[in-house]
């Protein structure tokens, strides 16, 4: 036989491993019947048991050693010019196999259960070796459900059926090969995935996947001239199920027929063993390997990158060429011996033989010890343009295969708000939502991207800082039905997520500023932490303070009171009742602290709430009054400069009497002068600069903040309309009332607002303890964007100069603060 030197991807196929070209012929096709000697070996192990049976293990050991002995095989058919029908003695052995097979296992099953000619240990060491070699099962079969003849394709299921499998026949074919490589794959293990993590979701997913895949053949048929014909009943005898019970029944009938229940109980365990041997190929197969998703919203071809290659000699002599998986992937209808080495330029390689993989994949540590550097070297290889495949190896993506184009943008713009769908996929059902999809209008609607992107802001800025305020919140709350107390916090906290994720999701996309963002979350927290109150004042109420004739007022402080709330926002609460006493208030406040608690954990508007209960929950309106005219510290004041009520329960217009008493505190509390002293002493941050320092550094958010309370404080006074005015209403109430210029008013107010815009998107995307420039570049480009800049260096020299700005105008204030408060 001639022998030439060819690519090992065909005549024309650009790899430049070059490998021995062979022709169809008995020779070369000789190997390949090395398969059929365990029968024999199986038949005399039936039939005489004993020593005997040590032959078919024996055999099964040779793979590993013999591996290593013969090394690679690097001879390739030419698919192109090999015509199938030149492959009579290549496919014998796979037809001979196929048919050995099922008397085979006949016979050993009536030996083991009906004969009653061994004892136990020989029944149980004989069903182990029908086991091992059942395995060949998925082999043989699975080249045959690729097969073009239709009698081929059924042999293959019937092969499969005696494994207890026959819907893989429809799942591999029709959903692994389409799927492969995709989260949409659950045949396709992502990084970090192990095999026992893997296998219960696949063995679930082959057999729903399969029905879905067989109802919609029976149910979408396509019909011919253009026009499909009705579909058809699933019960219609073109459902391949109807086979596949038909073929598995027989297999269970004929094992109960010959050893009752226990058989077929036993016959199931053995089934599952011989499909686990199965999944761990499929999972070493395809571990780690994703197709990437491109800009149309398509994932890539599939190509022999996206497969594990191995090319040992002997096992591709016994297994049929199965270790060639690339290019099984790459041409799926191509028969095995036509099956190409695919070398390292085109198709990443197993560091060892699949015995060798088989038993690292059963354990977790070692496989990804082994495995994880060589996926990642893969990525380097094939991908680098790539930074960030966290996406791809999320556990969420495969939750949640459907939104996977909002979890990639998601992982590369926002890695905290990745953390929180990686802990609750659900949030992702949230943009399916009407109240999202009519706001995030589609790409193409508008005559150009600049035009579409103006209606997206306006409709979004409009629906969510206007028309669903607080109270269209709480009507919409108002209809959702609940039991108690318990049902009201988990339905709103889980309502109320799925708002802010949607904010969120507007922030990231530009739809939202963080501070209008702000604005909106802010009312989200009004709404549920009132909705929470009051369902525990309806709950609790008259049972712990019965007939006070009084009521209670809740005011909430810090950032939500100014809505300018950002993800994790802290929940500060500072309750007050008007009749009866401490005692009687106290139970009820407890029981508002725990709901409100409950309300805060794994909430992604509010920081939780520390369990722990100190000193009392509540005042009296007087003693609040009297305690902060007489003894109330210093920083207690300054919470009431940012101090909203946002609940009454009981006596009419407490919340009112509640504000009048915090705007005479503030006015003339005895630790007024010690808090502005303070604050003119605490002034002009630290010297850091950059936008990790964006908080204390000169002219950062912190002492902007510190200076819009202390001109809230000296100057301009609270806002008459505004319990919590922010810095910003701050600044321009100040210029408004002549107390300081328009300009350096103006300066710091684009001061606050540039921090707050970054303190919201820092948020969103990092959360804590994460510094910007950390960020990978599609997070810096949120961060940018957020805040008005076109780029993260724009930014951070804006940032610079808003500082340098803003410190040098609170310089002058603090001194004219200090000038206008005098002694204190």
């Amino acid at each position: 036989m001639a022998e030439n030197i060819v690519e090992p991807g065909g005549l024309n196929s650009g790899n430049t491993r070059a490998a021995k070209a062979i022709e169809p012929s008995f020779r070369n096709a000789l190997p390949h019947f090395l398969p059929l000697a365990i029968f024999p070996l199986i038949i005399l192990a039936l039939i005489h048991g004993g020593w005997w049976i040590a032959a078919p293990f024996a055999f099964f050991m040779l793979a590993g050693p013999l591996d290593i002995a013969f090394g690679d095989d690097e001879r390739n058919m030419d698919p192109a010019n090999t015509p199938e029908r030149k492959l009579f003695w290549h496919n014998l052995p796979v037809w001979f196999w196929a048919f050995l097979w099922p008397p085979t296992l006949v016979f050993g099953l009536w030996q083991i259960l009906a004969a009653g000619q061994f004892s136990v240990w020989e029944c149980i060491l004989l069903a182990v070796v029908l086991t091992g070699e059942a395995q060949a099962v998925f082999i043989v079969g699975h080249e045959l459900i690729h097969r073009r003849a239709t009698w081929e394709r059924r042999l293959g299921e019937f092969l499969l059926a005696s494994a207890s499998y026959p819907q893989y026949a429809t799942e591999h074919v029709y959903i692994h090969h389409a799927l492969v490589g995709t989260p949409l794959d659950v045949g396709s293990a992502p990084r970090g995935q192990s095999f026992w993590q893997y296998f219960p979701r696949e063995v679930a997913s082959n057999l729903t996947g399969s029905w879905r895949g067989a109802r919609g053949g029976v149910g979408g048929r396509a019909g011919g001239g253009g026009r499909a014909p009705p579909p058809l009943p699933i019960w219609h005898y073109c459902n391949p199920f109807w086979r596949y019970g038909i073929e598995t029944g027989f297999w269970y009938a004929l094992i109960y027929w010959m050893g009752g229940l226990w058989a077929v109980l036993a016959y199931a365990v053995l089934c599952l063993g011989t499909v686990f041997s199965m999944k761990i190929s499929n999972y070493m197969q395809h571990y780690g390997l994703r197709r990437v998703r491109l800009r149309s919203g398509r994932f890539e071809k599939v190509r022999p990158r996206h497969s594990w290659n191995a090319n040992y000699k002997f096992s591709n002599w016994m297994f049929y060429n199965m270790q060639r998986h690339p290019d099984h992937h790459a041409v799926a209808s191509r028969p095995y011996p036509l099956l190409q080495n695919r070398g390292a330029d085109e198709s990443p390689q197993l560091p060892g033989s699949y015995a060798r993989m088989f038993n690292l994949a059963v354990r977790p540590k070692r496989w990804f010890e082994t495995m994880d550097p060589l996926v990642d070297r893969w990525r380097a290889q094939f991908y680098p343009e790539i930074e960030d495949w966290s996406a791809y190896d999320s556990p969420v993506s495969t939750a949640r295969p459907e939104a996977f184009d909002a979890i990639v943008e998601i992982f590369a713009a926002a890695p905290h708000l990745a953390g929180w769908i990686e802990r609750h996929p659900e949030l992702l059902d949230s943009l399916q939502d009407r109240e999202f999809t009519d706001l995030d209008l589609p790409k193409g609607f508008g005559p150009d991207p600049e035009a579409e992107a103006i209606a997206r802001q306006g409709l979004t800025r409009l629906y969510w800082t206007h028309e669903f305020g607080v109270a269209e919140m709480k009507e919409r709350i108002a209809e959702t039905p609940v039991q108690d107390v318990r049902d009201t916090v988990e339905t709103l906290r889980n309502w109320s997520n799925d708002k802010a994720f949607q904010i969120g999701m507007h922030t990231l996309r530009g739809n939202l500023t963080p501070i209008e963002a702000g604005t909106a979350l802010s009312n989200l927290a009004e709404a549920s932490i009132s909705a929470v109150l009051s369902s525990v004042a309806e709950q609790f109420a008259g049972r712990l303070v019965p007939g006070s004739g009084g009521g209670v007022a809740a005011a909430i402080l810090g950032d939500p009171a100014s809505r300018e709330t950002a993800p994790g926002a802290a929940l500060e609460i500072l309750f007050v009742y008007e009749g009866g006493s401490d005692d009687s208030y106290d139970g009820l406040c407890w029981r508002f602290h725990d709901a409100l608690r409950e309300l805060s954990r794994d909430s992604l508007i509010f920081a939780p709430i520390p369990g722990s209960r100190k000193g009392r929950p509540v005042r009296s309106l007087t003693g609040f009054a009297e305690h902060c005219r007489t003894a109330a510290p210093a920083s207690e004041l300054l919470e009431l400069t940012r101090a909203r009520c946002i609940f009454e329960h009981g006596a009419a217009g407490i919340g009112e009497r509640f504000d009048q008493a915090r705007r005479e505190a503030l006015a003339a509390g005895a630790a007024r002068g010690r808090l502005i002293a303070e604050l003119h002493t605490a002034g002009n941050g630290d010297a850091g600069t950059g936008l990790a320092a964006y908080e204390n550094m000169r002219g950062g958010l912190f002492d902007v903040e510190r200076a819009a309370r202390l001109l809230q404080l000296v100057l301009a006074g609270d806002a008459p309309d505004d319990p919590a005015p922010a810095a910003a209403s701050v600044f321009r109430a100040a210029a408004a009332q002549g107390k300081i210029a328009d300009g350096p008013a103006a300066d710091l107010a684009d001061a606050a607002a540039l921090w707050r815009n970054l303190h919201g998107a820092q948020r969103l995307v990092a959360g804590d303890g994460v510094q910007a420039e950390a960020l990978g570049s599609s997070a810096r480009d949120v961060l940018a964007q957020s805040c008005g800049q076109d780029d993260f260096d724009a930014l951070d020299a804006a940032a610079g100069e808003t500082a340098a700005r803003a410190a040098a105008v609170i310089g002058a204030l603090d001194a004219t603060a200090d000038a206008a408060a005098g002694p204190s």
